[in-house]
């Protein structure tokens, strides 16, 4: 490794060449930045294609490949093709991880991958917007209130049906199908008192919590229309995408998006928006769908060696201050020390960061980790969409929702 790079001379990922690694990354804006520093990849998808790959090639027996991107919560139905890492690590080593951070990465008690992030979402919005007098004027006279940062769910729809102008701006967007969905819902309810799974991973959401949820999501998209029209095909990129060409007055976003916002090349808000931390609910809690992404190393692994020297580059302190530079949240210690000294609290990059640590000491939503989890995320999510459009109404859609969920789990 020369520079923070990993040299083309130590592995050239190229699975054409003889001797060369094969790896499968996740892909997208959020993940890209640190292939920078790797020769070519052999294949990189968007998560739930990657997900949805991995699990064809493995259950084919076709997977060929040394070294995989997956998430904490997905590894646990990938365990039948993921080899233990523990032989490679000396507890030295595992000790410079944030310990909690780790254990999430484990499965059965086996070190099945090896932490890339942590990823909470925060609340962006355009501060041109909420600061601008004659935008607070008519707010105060359409509402009778004062115009700021929403702290609670209800204020943020009413914001958002404000400054929904379509088709040039919309008042809010969330992702409208797959993980995204699913995971804003799963927060919702949770900030209305409810649980999306009972002690036995059963559905717990046919109830006031899920109707409030799901109910919410469908009054921003189909009664308010303070979304895009096209929100049911999008996910997390998508999103950040209309935030960047400054058609959202608000969006929530994972921190690997940061610095994309900030670059005046590709984002027409670089010096027009801030964060702040998600809104409450109706039961006055703040929850916040959390987990990381990880790499991990398929038994298929041809070449051990070469996987487990990428392994360690890949979250080495080089590899994660490279994505922490571009706003991802490290999971060493001693980068996150270094974060900390090196970002002035007083600038929004500090303000972020307290933000985004405030979040994951107090707010963290983690989803149970089971081998089924994938499936039940599937089978929710489509079920969810239906009643966000109104294609179903809401009790139909959880009824329907929480049916597939129990089919899954009788399988």
């Amino acid at each position: 490794m020369k520079n923070g790079s990993f040299s083309e001379r130590e592995y050239f990922i190229r699975p054409a060449l003889p001797g060369a690694l094969n790896v499968a990354l996740v892909a997208g804006p959020m993940y890209d930045p640190l292939y920078e520093l790797l020769p070519e990849v052999a294949a990189r998808l968007v998560h739930p294609e990657l997900n949805a790959h991995l699990e064809k090639v493995y259950r084919a027996g076709t997977g060929a490949y040394d070294l995989v991107s997956t998430h904490n919560k997905y590894a646990p139905s990938q365990k039948d093709f993921l080899r233990p890492l523990d032989d490679w690590f000396l507890e030295t080593e595992l000790s410079e991880f944030i310990p909690s951070v780790l254990e999430m990465s484990r499965v059965e008690g086996w070190l099945l991958s090896l932490p890339r992030n942590i990823d909470v979402r925060l609340l962006h919005y355009r501060t041109d917007l909420f600061e601008d007098p004659a935008e607070k004027a008519c707010y105060r006279e359409a509402t009778g209130c004062e115009l700021r940062v929403p702290e609670t769910w209800e204020e943020l729809a009413q914001i958002a049906k404000f400054f929904s102008r379509p088709p040039e701006l919309f008042g809010f967007a969330f992702p409208g199908r797959d993980s995204g969905l699913f995971g804003t819902f799963f927060e919702l309810v949770a900030m209305a008192g409810g649980k999306l799974f009972r002690p036995d991973l059963g559905p717990g959401f046919v109830d006031s919590a899920g109707r409030w949820a799901l109910g919410y999501l469908r009054r921003l998209y189909d009664e308010d229309r303070s979304t895009p029209r096209e929100l049911p095909e999008m996910r997390y990129d998508e999103i950040a995408g209309l935030f960047l060409e400054g058609r959202l007055a608000m969006a929530a976003d994972w921190p690997g998006s940061f610095y994309r916002y900030r670059d005046s090349r590709q984002s027409r808000v670089a010096d027009r928006f801030s964060v702040a931390l998600y809104p409450a609910g109706p039961e006055g809690s703040r929850w916040v769908y959390a987990g990381g992404h990880t790499f991990a190393v398929p038994k298929s692994v041809r070449d051990e060696e070469g996987a487990r020297s990428l392994l360690k580059f890949l979250s080495s302190a080089d590899a994660q201050w490279h994505e922490a530079a571009h706003g991802s949240l490290p999971v060493l210690k001693s980068v996150q020390n270094r974060l900390r000294a090196e970002t002035d609290p007083q600038t929004l990059e500090g303000r972020r960061l307290a933000l985004l640590e405030q979040t994951v000491n107090s707010y963290m939503l983690l989803p149970p980790r089971f081998p089924l989890y994938p499936a039940v995320e599937e089978a929710l999510w489509t079920s969810l969409q239906k009643g966000l459009t109104g294609e179903w109404g809401v009790d139909e859609a959880l009824h329907q929702a929480a049916a597939q969920m129990e089919t899954m789990l009788m399988k």
